[in-house]
């Protein structure tokens, strides 16, 4: 279950965000997680709201003029109820001052309240990237993960068929390296899965024959990529386990697998000898891209026959 304290989360984004800590101190320990986000009725992040609170409360000057406008009575009435263990943290953004009731609730409830000089939208808008990542729902798969002409491609297949030498050639073809051998993968978003890689296995590629490669020190940087988008699957199949059901020479429907919940789509290339593995998959980059253009060659073909057969009959 991935989570993040507001202890990290204060950390990881207050160069970024000049983060300051006001109040509430005790409340650097207290956990966003991937299954509370998921389930509860809140909203991760979003303007302070006493109906449906988020899990972070936002405050810009529209909320911080209300506050100010109540009774101090009504006003730490009001924050009370929103200050329960579920709640991360409060932020107030702008560079408003946290209303006293506010600060006082904090303290009480050890809930931690920040500031923030930028503004409350813009500051959201920073937020949630991070949120996503660092509570997306995650997993490890087997293959070679690059950045084939700007889309994310595992590369998969049996032990032994090839892949980390078809990544040699994609990286000296000017693919960039994300992963080799594990691949953890995030979901970020619902149709959205991003592929990183483990701290140990940066920069290296394992090549039969060869033994471990540091790609940045034969490539260069240039040949590496932090993480990215997962797109397309390129599943390499030796001869042997196609004889019995050979594949389909006009694959009418695209292939797809699902990774986490998300379909992604998925290409099969047999392995032989004399195939130029690294050309395949190029190609099924640049058909694929040309399909989400609306753009399919084997649709096209297969109604330029029916059109040819139609005149023939006529």
């Amino acid at each position: 279950m991935a989570q993040v304290s507001i202890a990290r989360l204060f950390e990881d984004n207050r160069e970024k965000l000049g983060l300051e800590w006001v109040a509430g101190r005790g409340g650097g320990a207290r956990s966003l997680n991937s299954e509370l986000t998921k389930d509860s009725s809140r909203g991760l992040i979003g303007h302070l709201n006493f109906i449906h609170p988020n899990l972070i409360q936002v405050l810009g000057g529209s909320e911080v003029a209300h506050l100010n406008g109540l009774d101090s009575a009504t006003c730490r009435a009001q924050l009370a109820r929103t200050a329960t263990q579920e709640l991360g943290c409060f932020i107030v953004a702008g560079g408003e001052s946290p209303p006293q009731p506010l600060v006082d609730i904090a303290e009480s409830s050890a809930t931690a309240l920040f500031r923030s000089p930028v503004t409350s939208v813009e500051l959201m808008w920073m937020l949630r990237p991070y949120l996503a990542r660092a509570l997306a729902e995650s997993g490890t798969t087997h293959g070679v993960f690059l950045d084939v002409l700007g889309m994310g491609v595992l590369i998969t297949g049996d032990s032994g068929v090839g892949k980390s030498e078809l990544g040699l050639e994609l990286i000296s073809r000017g693919s960039g390296l994300i992963a080799d051998d594990v691949v953890e993968l995030y979901r970020i978003g619902p149709e959205t899965v991003e592929g990183r890689c483990p701290a140990l296995l940066k920069d290296f590629l394992e090549v039969r024959g060869l033994g471990v490669l540091n790609i940045r020190t034969i490539f260069g940087e240039a040949a590496l990529r932090p993480r990215k988008n997962l797109k397309l699957i390129v599943h390499l199949e030796k001869p042997a386990a196609t004889e019995g059901a050979p594949l389909e020479r006009l694959p009418l429907k695209p292939g797809s697998e699902p990774i986490m919940g998300v379909d992604i789509r998925k290409v099969t290339i047999p392995v032989a000898a004399g195939r130029n593995l690294a050309v395949l998959a190029e190609a099924a980059v640049r058909n694929y891209v040309l399909q989400l253009r609306g753009f399919d060659s084997t649709q096209e073909f297969v109604s330029r026959q029916s059109d040819s057969l139609k005149k023939r009959d006529s």
